[in-house]
C-alpha cells in the first residue's frame, strides 16, 4: 500500500504535471480542481498528505484547511501557492500548514519537502503508539494488534516493525537494519535479517494478502 497524496489545484496543466511527477516517485495521487469532494475523501480514506493551492474557485484554500482543522482533521498539509508575501505565508501556517511553497516552484524541491513532511508526520495515536494501516504498535505495553486482533511477536520483531513504521516512506537496507535493530553486532549477517523479516511477515500477514513489507531486490525492504 503506497503513500496516498491528494492535490487540490485549479490550473489543470499544473495539476497534471505535479500528479505525473509524484506518481513517478511511487505515490498514489488523487487530483482535484476544487475542494468540492475533498472533505468527503478525507473522511472515507486514509490520506497521508494534502497539497493545497490557495487561489481556488469557491473557497480560499487556507480557509478550507482551517475549517478541516477545526473539525479535527490532522492530515498534513503543504500549501503550493502564488501568495508569497510574508504575511500571507504566516497566515498559511496559522491556518494549518505543515509546510509552504510559493509559485513558481522547483519540482525537485517540492518532492524533497514532501518526503520531509511525511517523515515528520508518521501516523501516531500518541507518543507511545505507532500506526500503519491496520497495524497498531503500543510501545508502552510492547504489544501489537493487527486489524484489532492481538498478535504475539518477539522483542526483536517488535523493534523491527517499529523501525519500518518510523521510516515507512524509505527503503531500509539490511546494513541499516543490522545497525539499528541488532545494534551492529558483528555476528549477525544479512541472512539473519532475511529470516527475521520472513517470520514477522508470517505473523502479521499469514494469508499473504496484505503485503505489508515489500522486498526491494538488491537493496533491502520497504513498508507498504
Amino acid at each position: 500500500m503506497s503513500v496516498k497524496i491528494v492535490i487540490v489545484e485549479d490550473e489543470e496543466d499544473l495539476l497534471e504535471l505535479v500528479e505525473y511527477n509524484l506518481q513517478k516517485e511511487g505515490y498514489d495521487v488523487v487530483g482535484f480542481l476544487n475542494t468540492k469532494n475533498v472533505e468527503q475523501m478525507l473522511l472515507e480514506e486514509s490520506v497521508d498528505l494534502l497539497i493545497m493551492d490557495r487561489n481556488l474557485p469557491g473557497v480560499e484554500g487556507s480557509e478550507f484547511v482551517q475549517s478541516l482543522r477545526k473539525d479535527g482533521c490532522t492530515t498534513p498539509v503543504i500549501y503550493l501557492s502564488a501568495k508569497s508575501l510574508d504575511s500571507e505565508i504566516e497566515e498559511g501556517f496559522v491556518r494549518g500548514a505543515d509546510d509552504y511553497i510559493t509559485k513558481p516552484f522547483n519540482m525537485k524541491e517540492l518532492l524533497l519537502r514532501i518526503k520531509a513532511v511525511l517523515r515528520r508526520t508518521t501516523k501516531k495515536v500518541d507518543d507511545g503508539v505507532l500506526v500503519h494501516r491496520d497495524l497498531v504498535l503500543d510501545k508502552s505495553s510492547r504489544t501489537l494488534s493487527v486489524d484489532g486482533k492481538n498478535v504475539e511477536i518477539t522483542k526483536l520483531e517488535f523493534n523491527l516493525l517499529s523501525e519500518f513504521i518510523l521510516n515507512k516512506n524509505s527503503v531500509l537496507e539490511r546494513d541499516y537494519l543490522l545497525e539499528n535493530v541488532w545494534d551492529g553486532a558483528e555476528e549477525y549477517q544479512y541472512k539473519t535479517v532475511n529470516v527475521a523479516i520472513n517470520r514477522l511477515k508470517e505473523k502479521i500477514d499469514p494469508d499473504k494478502t496484505k503485503e505489508y513489507i515489500q522486498t526491494v531486490r538488491g537493496v533491502g525492504y520497504k513498508l507498504c
